[in-house]
């Protein structure tokens, strides 16, 4: 397994790595947890803002831009657009579209198909046989006269092509073998016996001249600017990279290293922040919730609250009695000021229902049975 193997060599460290990491990561941490504690701060300010004023602020303005803009538009589309477009709609149909289809279901249609009967008797009857007449006409004069004078001249223009197809190649052999024997034959001796072995002796004195050139430019090159400047690469610039390159590894180790480092110290003093502000403000407060206002409130509960509430409902239950009081006798009065100015009112007569009538409910001493009936 993974977790058996042992872990891999680290490469030997140099001297110089050894005599920078210390001091470079005391430097770098003295500059490191300030920052670390303002970012930490920033952070805890920024989620305290977030939770307190942004979310809150974003929730409101979202419920201001819907009661605003939202809900208006909906509204309008819902109760408006919708039912303007639905009525004109049906009015498009009523007034446009089933009129046209009428018009072309019982106008246009028959009106086509009466026009196209028409049109195909006339062309039957009519333009048939005007037709088949021109075409018997042309089929008569192009048999009888086009093709008789098309075979003359293409049998003239045969034998006039054959006469000049003899003559251009006569012409073109005897130029042919003119230009071979006063041209051609002369140029091929003059490049092979002069101009060939000319340009070979002025090729190899050219390249014998630049050969030279190049490595006396070369050797010049490389002594004057290759060889001083592979030295000044190979011991100032190597060395010095090398060394800035452990330093530069050496100072991003140790700003990682003093950022975790400075993460745990904001992080114990952000706890012992807190620590403080528990038992400076907290802990008093809930004490003096606790052992203060707690009694206080029941005190004031069960002394004050309570009684007035009971005396409340009193006060009420004798307020409603006093109202249904004042009811009745305002009922009784206007029911005897009625009686006075008007009389009795008249009595309905009663009427037979056939319904049994209702007995006596049962008391201690009745009975129903007949033995025991008075």
């Amino acid at each position: 397994m993974d977790l058996d193997k042992p872990p891999a060599p680290q490469p030997p460290e140099g001297c110089l790595v050894v005599a920078l990491r210390l001091p470079v990561r005391i430097v770098v941490l003295v500059l490191v947890v300030p920052v670390r504690l303002a970012w930490d701060a920033l952070v805890a300010a920024r989620r305290f803002l977030h939770a307190t004023v942004l979310r809150p602020l974003g929730r409101a303005l979202r419920w201001a831009g819907r009661a605003l803009f939202v809900w208006p538009f909906v509204a309008l589309w819902r109760w408006v657009l919708v039912p303007v477009g639905t009525a004109l709609r049906w009015l498009g149909h009523v007034l446009v579209v089933a009129p046209l289809c009428r018009l072309h279901a019982h106008l246009l249609t028959p009106l086509g198909h009466a026009l196209r009967w028409a049109a195909r008797g006339v062309v039957t009857c009519l333009l048939a046989p005007v037709g088949r007449g021109l075409a018997w006409l042309a089929r008569g004069v192009v048999t009888h006269l086009l093709a008789p004078v098309g075979r003359g001249l293409a049998w003239l223009a045969r034998g006039a092509g054959a006469l000049l197809a003899a003559v251009g190649l006569g012409v073109f052999t005897g130029a042919a073998w003119l230009v071979r024997y006063l041209l051609v034959v002369p140029a091929r001796w003059l490049y092979v016996h002069v101009l060939g072995p000319v340009g070979r002796a002025l090729l190899w004195v050219a390249e014998a001249l630049v050969t030279g050139a190049g490595a006396v430019l070369y050797w010049t090159a490389r002594i004057l600017f290759v060889l001083p400047a592979l030295a000044v690469w190979r011991w100032v610039l190597a060395p010095v990279g090398r060394v800035l390159a452990v330093v530069a590894r050496e100072v991003v180790d140790a700003l990682g290293h003093a950022w975790r480092v400075a993460g745990h110290l904001s992080r114990v003093v952000g706890r012992a922040l807190g620590t403080l502000f528990r038992w400076i403000f907290v802990e008093p407060a809930r004490w003096v919730y606790r052992t203060v206002l707690t009694p206080v409130g029941h005190v004031v509960r069960d002394v004050v609250l309570r009684p007035a509430a009971r005396a409340a409902r009193e006060v009420g239950r004798v307020t409603r009695l006093t109202l249904a009081a004042a009811r009745e006798t305002l009922r009784e009065t206007r029911r005897d000021l009625r009686r006075a100015l008007f009389g009795e009112p008249r009595q309905q007569p009663a009427v037979d229902r056939r319904e049994p009538p209702a007995r006596d409910p049962r008391t201690l001493g009745s009975s129903t049975t007949v033995l025991t009936k008075d």
